[in-house]
């Protein structure tokens, strides 16, 4: 009786040391179902992971097809609204024909006209590409700084006319003159999504470009007082917009040279009797 109970003994100690440690028999069918839901797992994440880079890449697409969508919307919008831009430049210029002619009228010796500097004159005399205009009193540089569509960026070009602009500007005969810097653009809506990102419409563009102008005006040395700026959007065009190369023109910023006593609103130090 005493040699049968030993194994069973043995046996029973053996069980609680394996309970103790935590450990547990697993059977094989066991590790075999766990290890084919594993590989199941494995093959719904990369399922996943493949409908995810499926879903970004249709939204790349569908953006693109969105761009494109805007930009052509913006060709048929310019289209159709050229006979109409057309219309209102007509109507512009048929109430300035009749301003001028009412003025003539009115003051035909041209009382209160405004103040020509002779630093102006003798400066358009020395320099062909400044041209002066004595019923204004006022001289504009006779070449227009150009860009590209939506870009506010000054080509090389641009730069060496502005350079001898500057040179100028910086001579100690020219130190109170004044330079206003006007910006345009084309009258094409701002369709690309960069660029409208930056400048949501052609008032903010053409403001910028005339920004740029007056920045590397300063950065070459012309005095910060100088300077104005202003933009105009689309609404001072030269040209009918009805071709790439004229809306080209009108993407352009003039430059604009005056005395200390020509009138310029908004200009503090400009005498308060012209207003």
């Amino acid at each position: 009786m005493r040699r049968r109970m030993q194994p069973l003994a043995f046996c029973g100690l053996v069980y609680a040391a394996l309970s103790l440690s935590g450990c547990q028999w697993v059977s094989k069918g066991q590790l075999t179902a766990a290890d084919s839901q594993n590989r199941i797992l494995n093959e719904q994440n990369k399922a996943q992971l493949a409908e995810i880079e499926n879903l970004k890449a249709h939204n790349r697409t569908v953006e693109n097809q969105l761009i494109q969508a805007e930009e052509e919307l913006a060709d048929l919008d310019q289209r159709i609204g050229v006979d109409r831009k057309q219309m209102a430049n007509f109507q512009r210029e048929r109430q300035q024909l009749r301003g001028q002619a009412e003025t003539l009228i009115s003051n035909p010796r041209g009382r209160g006209a405004p103040v020509a500097d002779p630093r102006l004159s003798d400066l358009s005399r020395k320099y062909d590409w400044l041209v002066f205009d004595p019923e204004t009193g006022a001289s504009k540089f006779d070449t227009d700084v150009l860009f590209e569509s939506g870009q506010t960026e000054l080509r090389p070009d641009a730069r060496k006319v502005l350079d001898q602009l500057a040179k100028q500007l910086m001579a100690p005969e020219a130190a109170e003159l004044r330079v206003m810097i006007v910006g345009h653009s084309d009258d094409r809506a701002i369709a690309k999504k960069p660029v409208r990102e930056n400048y949501a419409d052609n008032w903010r563009l053409s403001t910028a470009r005339a920004l740029e102008v007056a920045k590397y005006l300063q950065k070459v040395g012309v005095a910060e007082q100088q300077i104005g700026v202003a933009g105009y959007g689309s609404h001072q065009p030269i040209a009918p917009n009805t071709s790439a190369a004229e809306r080209h023109l009108n993407r352009r910023v003039e430059i604009f040279v005056m005395g200390p006593d020509t009138p310029v609103v908004g200009w503090m130090d400009t005498p308060t009797r012209t207003y």
